[in-house]
């Protein structure tokens, strides 16, 4: 049986190599039992639950709410209590034991990226039975994304994952349309001047310039490294008329997209 690398609420993890899945699913519990206690000596267990109960590990109690995520070590003694019928999305894993360590809580609200999350665990369930590689990809990217929850912003304690980094995941999803800030503000669940003061003391700049920069970045790459034609370029950035295009190239990246090509 390994060490648990638990201490109190925190887990060190390392992320360094993609997880072994042994197993992915949809859990339901609370059906005959409102109670479960086991270990898995050997693996991680990774949750994101759709109900509310009580997770307790090595003796230290956790709420349990829709949309918390869980990252229980191996050997940990685990016991849930339910509320009646209880749904949840699990991996069971084993992680690289050298690398860089990264501590976890091992419960958190994952809030904005709650559906991100979702959608890769239910995306490894979906494809486990094929490919056991893709499978652990997904649970990896998601275990990425547990671990950068707890990330702080600016020395305090506060998270990082809301609501800014929802609004840059719709900003990055949206390149290629029209983006405004009252609908980043709104993907983001927060105000239009919330999202703007939040935007500004997270990152020190607007969600306007990230918007500019992005897409020129975007451009940039698209330029040097494809053989898209300019106006396609534009298009894909999300900036339709050639001459705006070419301005902000200028503007932005010091020389016009013919030169950002040939590249100068």
């Amino acid at each position: 049986m390994r060490t648990s690398a638990v201490t109190g609420s925190l887990v060190q993890v390392c992320l360094d190599e993609p997880p072994r899945v042994a197993s992915v699913g949809v859990g339901v519990h609370g059906t005959g039992s409102l109670r479960d206690v086991f270990r898995l000596p050997d693996l991680w267990q990774l949750h994101l639950y759709r109900y509310a109960g009580e997770l307790t590990v090595d003796g230290v109690v956790h709420a349990i709410r829709p949309g918390h995520v869980s990252l229980a070590p191996p050997g940990a003694l685990v016991q849930y209590r339910y509320r009646g019928r209880s749904e949840h999305l699990y991996a069971h894993l084993e992680l690289p034991q050298s690398g860089e360590q990264l501590t976890v809580p091992l419960m958190q609200n994952a809030g904005a990226e709650a559906p991100m999350l979702s959608g890769l665990l239910q995306q490894a369930v979906a494809v486990a039975p094929r490919s056991q590689a893709r499978a652990s990809a997904e649970v990896w990217a998601a275990l990425w994304r547990v671990a950068e929850l707890a990330a702080p912003r600016g020395g305090g304690t506060e998270r990082a994952h809301s609501p800014v980094a929802a609004a840059v995941a719709h900003v990055e999803a949206h390149l290629a349309g029209p983006l405004s800030v009252p609908e980043v503000a709104e993907a983001a669940g927060v105000s239009h001047n919330h999202l703007i003061r939040l935007f500004r003391a997270e990152t020190g700049g607007t969600v306007v310039s990230y918007i500019r920069r992005r897409r020129l970045e975007q451009a940039r790459h698209l330029l040097r490294e494809s053989t898209l034609s300019i106006p396609a370029v534009a298009a894909s950035v999300g900036i339709g008329d050639l001459q705006a295009f070419n301005k902000a190239c200028r503007r932005e990246l010091g020389a016009s997209p013919r030169a950002i090509r040939a590249g100068s």
